[in-house]
């Protein structure tokens, strides 16, 4: 009899065992399979990227609780045991994921306010590159020399945030110097002149090169020159070679070149 009753529960125990660990393996093909349908819904398709990437993240995360939950059900867990023991265990898990929860409730807030958008150049925290994702709680961002980083998003929520994407036009800081004896009116007027001929400098605002500072044997000079936020590298490098070039090329004294930028 107790051996009857032994197999009887062992066969019962391993048949939910299998049936659970069938539907782990069917519900997560299918979860995978709904992300890649919801993600082509029209309405879902329309969203802005922050958001439509947020709003994948959400409904991944909800199906597998639900995932989850049918699994401890056909286990054989009494739900007003496993909601009790949930509800117990719910102040000491907040305790313990007050980081997680900052960054969920900073990807809600980055989701809402829209500070930066998927795809723009941003730095923060430190670190700089253009926004690949908005998740739940992280946003990553690539660098320009391709490696991939991981922003929490409470911390993001919390910092600084430099959008250099934001605006349709960026401006081009560069400061030169010369001897101390070169005439001013002559280098600034070079200067103005291998802005003007730049194709993606913009003529308004006006290029702009004045005397900004300098020492007993060098003068200071800036110029800046706009752009669109797009030509922004193009116009910066090719201005730092082209008015260098021009300096040497009219025989001015020392044109050793220090450059200014904020990236």
């Amino acid at each position: 009899m107790f051996w009857n009753t032994l197999t009887a529960l062992c066969t019962t125990i391993v048949g939910k065992v299998l049936l659970s660990i069938l539907v782990y393996i069917v519900g997560k093909a299918i979860i995978a399979k709904i992300l890649v349908l919801a993600a082509k819904i029209r309405g879902i398709e329309a969203l802005d990227p922050n958001v439509r990437t947020f709003t994948i993240s959400a409904i991944k995360w909800t199906l597998y609780l639900v995932l989850v939950v049918s699994i401890v059900s056909i286990l054989g867990v009494p739900m007003a045991s496993v909601i009790t023991v949930l509800g117990t265990a719910g102040a000491a898990v907040a305790l313990g994921l007050q980081g997680s929860l900052a960054n969920l409730a900073g990807g809600i807030m980055l989701v809402i306010f829209k500070p930066f958008k998927v795809g723009e150049y941003i730095e923060t925290s430190g670190v700089q590159g253009v926004v690949h994702s908005i998740n739940l709680f992280y946003t990553v961002l690539t660098t320009l020399d391709n490696k991939r980083v991981t922003v929490p998003n409470g911390a993001l929520m919390n910092a600084n945030v430099i959008d250099y994407s934001a605006e349709e036009t960026r401006r081009v800081d560069l400061t030169f110097l010369t001897a101390r004896s070169e005439e001013p009116a002559r280098i600034q007027a070079l200067m103005k002149e291998v802005m003007a001929a730049n194709e993606k400098v913009l003529a308004d605002p006006a290029p702009f090169a004045q005397i900004s500072g300098g020492t007993n044997e060098a003068l200071e000079f800036t110029a800046r020159a706009w752009c669109k936020t797009g030509d922004y590298w193009d116009v910066y490098f090719s201005l730092i070679q082209a008015i260098s070039e021009k300096l040497g090329a009219n025989s001015v004294q020392s044109p050793a070149v220090r450059v200014i930028s904020d990236k």
